[in-house]
């Protein structure tokens, strides 16, 4: 219990750092974006037996593709780790190897995963073709479009790099990021497990 007796000294309480506020703020914005997931999720599994009499995803699902997809991301995660391994020891190079990295292997798993969608519309497989559809590319979309966020923020990252070196503003940006990358990260080990692993034995 604090002291209360005349004299004593008042408590000191010391003001958050803006690190500590701003890691505070982006773990709030990534509750909001778990909490859209969320809703993509169950509208999913409403969703994905209703496929108007069109194609299932056992039918139009290519689980190489998709593996392939996952690699590049898990990879990236990874990478990133080290990135931020690297941004503590202050190693700039290595931080810029990093991001470079992660920038290629994200690009890498946006063009197939657009790749596939492209396939997929050809294949008279598009969003408006059943309710199915509409869930999955929802779903799966808002997830790329994300990455594609993520790719942008990486350049922003490096341009901030190369000209501040490792200001605050720098590390905190660094912090933000390397959770974010991490969640989306998760979020599609959740889309492979359940939509495409799923989607091919047919559930």
């Amino acid at each position: 219990m604090t002291a209360t007796y005349p004299g004593a000294a008042k408590p000191r309480y010391l003001p958050a750092s803006r690190f500590s506020i701003t890691g505070f703020g982006f773990y709030v914005y990534l509750l909001s974006d778990a909490i859209l997931f969320s809703a993509l999720f169950a509208t999913y599994a409403v969703l994905h037996g209703a496929t108007a009499g069109g194609p299932t995803g056992r039918e139009v699902f290519s689980l190489p593709t998709v593996a392939l997809e996952t690699g590049c991301l898990l990879t990236s995660s990874f990478v990133c780790g080290l990135g931020m391994q690297a941004a503590e020891h202050r190693n700039k190079l290595g931080v810029m190897a990093m991001l470079a990295a992660v920038f290629v292997l994200g690009a890498a798993f946006l063009g197939l995963e657009i790749s596939e969608f492209s396939r997929m519309v050809h294949q008279g497989a598009g969003p408006d073709r059943s309710a199915f559809l509409s869930g999955f590319f929802a779903l799966v979309g808002a997830h790329g479009a994300h990455i594609t966020v993520g790719l942008v923020w990486i350049l922003v990252l490096a341009v901030h790099l190369l000209q501040m070196g490792f200001s605050p503003s720098f590390q905190r940006r660094l912090f933000c990021f390397s959770l974010f990358w991490h969640v989306l990260d998760v979020v599609w080990i959740a889309i492979f497990t359940f939509v495409y692993l799923l989607g091919m034995q047919g559930a």
